[in-house]
């Protein structure tokens, strides 16, 4: 009986973190529209989550189309097939969409929203900082030595459990998707210092934040469940990136909501950031005028 809840459970489980997930994207695009300002906000989060979300796409469409990859897999996690499945395409795809928009949305020339007043690379800057511009010029450093490691080597279309050892293409795959990795481990960081010196989360949306949690939740739900039904936790550990995304989504979305509930209810920023952030363009016109 268990087995044929597991399988349901599991399918629902999917789904449902891939629509919070989802869905999770559209409140901060739509909150910068309607207040017309980017203002309490930094481009560096939707910046590198778009390369970030290219990166797990691409790997999510090598484990499940290529069977190459899948063979390279299975030789290494003792038969077992990835376990990545059609929702995380499809949840990967619409993200890297909707986070291709909300930067687009730091360019005055194409929105003409607002902005901080603040440096450029800090609140509502229009410029990346040096970190996070670092750590996207690293990420396809990284990537692009391994191709470099697999082109060298003679036992790159390896599929059998000896050859399937050495530097083959699913180490490629695995590069791209720790690009995933380490983009999610530091995405959310300049946001949070620009909460916590603005002593304010406004222009950043709650709602976001909760369906990414509850996504975060579902998301090694399934996973839990899918391994188990395999019979090996190789599951989760064959696929290191989806696991991380929801345990680090997790921790995240719980500092962000603690500053929303607890430490800045209700603030209205410092200074220099209330007026854009309360009024957006039209106080920013009052101060020309």
């Amino acid at each position: 009986m268990a087995f044929e809840l597991l399988p349901f459970l599991s399918g629902v489980f999917g789904w449902i973190y891939t629509f919070c997930w989802s869905l999770s994207f559209y409140p901060q695009p739509i909150l910068n529209f309607r207040r017309r300002s980017t203002s309490g906000t930094t481009i560096d989060f939707p910046l590198i989550n778009t390369l970030g979300f290219l990166a797990y796409l691409v790997s999510n469409l090598a484990f499940y189309y290529s069977p190459l990859i899948r063979a390279q897999y299975a030789a290494r996690n003792r038969g077992h097939e990835p376990t990545v499945q059609f929702n995380d395409i499809t949840f990967a795809a619409h993200a890297l969409l909707l986070s291709v928009i909300i930067t687009s949305q730091y360019s005055r020339r194409l929105w003409g929203f607002t902005a901080s007043s603040s440096s450029p690379g800090v609140a509502g800057g229009r410029r990346p900082s040096r970190i996070i511009m670092g750590v996207g010029c690293g990420c396809v450093a990284g990537v692009a030595a391994v191709v470099v490691l697999v082109m060298a080597s003679p036992g790159r279309d390896a599929t059998d459990g000896a050859g399937a050892q050495g530097w083959v293409w699913l180490d490629v795959v695995y590069a791209v998707s720790y690009v995933k990795l380490l983009v999610t481990l530091v995405k959310y960081t300049p946001q949070l210092l620009v909460n916590y010196r603005n002593r304010s989360t406004r222009g950043w949306s709650i709602v976001q934040v909760l369906l990414d949690f509850t996504g975060g939740i579902l998301s090694i739900a399934q996973l839990a469940i899918d391994s188990y039904l395999q019979g090996d936790w190789s599951g989760i550990t064959g696929n290191p990136v989806k696991l991380a995304l929801g345990n680090v989504s997790i921790i995240y979305d719980l500092l962000f909501m603690t500053q929303h509930y607890i430490l800045y209810p209700g603030a209205g920023g410092k200074a220099e950031e209330r007026e854009p952030i309360l009024g957006g363009r039209e106080d920013e016109e009052r101060r020309i005028d």
